[in-house]
């Protein structure tokens, strides 16, 4: 009876010992399982931040056109005659300020480098503006925005039907209403000045 005790005893303590060391396995595969989930994870995310390079150029050209409508809008509020040309400037430097802060954000993620400046040629279009004052420069700024905004909206619509990036093209399709606000504005302002 003592013997059967014994090896009683022993088979315990060999069960008790494998149920240990199977349990040390499975935590090690767990974590090696779980190391492994979150490899796959970082790099999933990492190719979320690769940007196809049309894009890309989309939002290098949308940060542009938004630091030009900023510039020419805070020309607008100094320089225009009308309060309904200082109220569009100043409609216009909010709301691209905002849609240039919010597609910072987007390209800081996605690694893109936005332009801090408008390009060349808005440049020139700035100096040529700023010089001009009274109804002349109420009358070059209503067309210049007339022109920027026809072009804004078809540029908006085409490439939100083309970006493959999900947060560029959610920020193009919301963005789109906004700049058909503008353009329906601006063409008011244009038409009951004309009368």
């Amino acid at each position: 009876m003592k013997n059967l005790s014994a090896a009683i005893i022993i088979a315990l303590a060999i069960c008790s010992l494998q149920a240990c060391n199977s349990s040390i396995k499975t935590s090690s595969k767990a974590d090696t399982d779980s190391d492994t989930v979150s490899a796959v994870q970082d790099t999933s995310s990492t190719l979320n931040l690769i940007v196809d390079k049309d894009d890309s150029a989309f939002a290098v050209q949308a940060a542009s056109g938004n630091l030009e409508e900023v510039l020419l809008g805070k020309l607008a509020i100094t320089k225009g005659r009308s309060k309904k040309v200082k109220n569009f400037g100043a409609m216009m430097v909010k709301d691209h300020d905002k849609a240039n802060n919010k597609l910072i954000a987007i390209a800081g993620d996605k690694k893109i480098t936005l332009p801090t400046a408008p390009d060349a040629d808005a440049q020139k279009m700035i100096e040529k503006l700023s010089a001009k004052s009274g109804n002349g420069f109420d009358n070059a700024y209503i067309k210049i925005m007339i022109d920027d905004h026809t072009k804004d909206v078809k540029f908006f619509d085409d490439e939100s039907k083309k970006i493959q990036d999900p947060d560029l093209k959610a920020f193009a399709i919301k963005t789109l209403p906004v700049l058909q606000n503008h353009l329906d504005a601006i063409d008011a302002i244009h038409d009951s000045m004309s009368q």
